[in-house]
């Protein structure tokens, strides 16, 4: 299990765009992560205030963001590494994520390269499919700032 000052050592996203909260299980070619959804995120203001839904783009992205702790996790470079999200293939919403929801992530390795990746993710609510997509990824040196 990671907390999330282990994801905060591995992943760079920070608030508001930090997704994931916790990883419950990780293997060499899947994942199991966990987001809090709650009403306090910043997109609930403005995403249907008065029936807060999560915006389906921040899902994709918090099963992105898992993936990435996936390829990241074991990685003796990966502070000089970051993980770009190059595609969405056979995406699809299936329930609305409300305020209160728990998120389980699960990634999958469907193929991967040295520094590319193709994945199988679903997130769900309790037992209820939320969305699923192809999630396609490149592992790129960080960029130095100042150069």
């Amino acid at each position: 299990m990671i907390d999330i000052q282990g994801i905060l050592d591995i992943l760079p996203h920070r608030y508001p765009f930090l997704l994931v909260d916790r990883v419950l299980e990780l293997e060499p070619e899947r994942i199991l992560a966990l987001k809090n959804v709650t009403f306090n995120e910043p997109h609930f203001t403005g995403h249907f205030p008065n029936a807060p839904v999560m915006p389906g783009v921040l899902v994709v992205e918090a099963m992105a963001q898992a993936g990435a702790v996936m390829m990241l996790h074991d990685m003796a470079d990966r502070h000089e590494k970051l993980v770009y999200f190059t595609g969405i293939d056979e995406c699809r919403f299936r329930r609305p994520v409300l305020p209160g929801d728990q998120l389980l992530l699960e990634v999958r390795v469907v193929k991967r390269r040295t520094r590319f990746a193709v994945m199988s993710a679903v997130a769900r609510v309790g037992t209820e499919v939320a969305a699923e997509a192809r999630l396609s990824s490149a592992m790129v040196d960080r960029p130095r700032v100042g150069e």
